[in-house]
């Protein structure tokens, strides 16, 4: 797990800062999301049963302007509700590629977070619970949108 800090440093920065220009942005992007998904398979961790403080995700309302200046290109899709239903041609989603990558910082922050200020096992259990729960389905939803994006350019 010594890569997970680095990692996850390297997907907030989008957030935290903004107007980057960092030489193939999409692909780093991508990159490190494809990490961040592979290190959630390496999770080992004793549980943590101490109190700590809620994360305030309010100290970082910036987080979606930042998200917005970095990847401007970035925008709405369509997806499907139910992939199984083949003969339901009008059952579609619509998805947001600044709210997937949004929504991905906010958890990352409140995993690093975590280790950085409560203890490495609360951290990492949150890393297992959020990541199953919400970010991975953002991380694919993310992840689709870009590939499908860029074959079509």
């Amino acid at each position: 797990m010594t890569e997970l800090i680095p990692t996850i440093n390297e997907i907030v920065k989008y957030g935290l800062e903004s107007n980057l220009t960092t030489p193939l942005k999409e692909k780093e992007l991508e990159k490190h999301l494809v990490k961040i998904y592979s290190l959630y398979f390496d999770i080992e961790f004793k549980f943590d049963e101490k109190e700590y403080p809620d994360f305030e995700k309010t100290e970082f309302a910036y987080i979606r302007q930042n998200v917005t200046s970095n990847f401007k290109d970035f925008g709405f899709y369509k997806k499907v509700s139910n992939i199984e239903v083949i003969d339901n041609l009008n059952d579609n989603i619509i998805g947001d590629a600044l709210d997937d990558l949004t929504d991905i910082i906010y958890d990352l922050l409140e995993i690093k977070l975590r280790i950085e200020n409560n203890s490495l096992a609360d951290g990492l259990w949150f890393f297992e619970l959020i990541f199953y729960s919400h970010t991975q389905q953002h991380i694919l939803d993310l992840l689709k949108y870009m590939k499908q994006r860029n074959y079509l350019d």
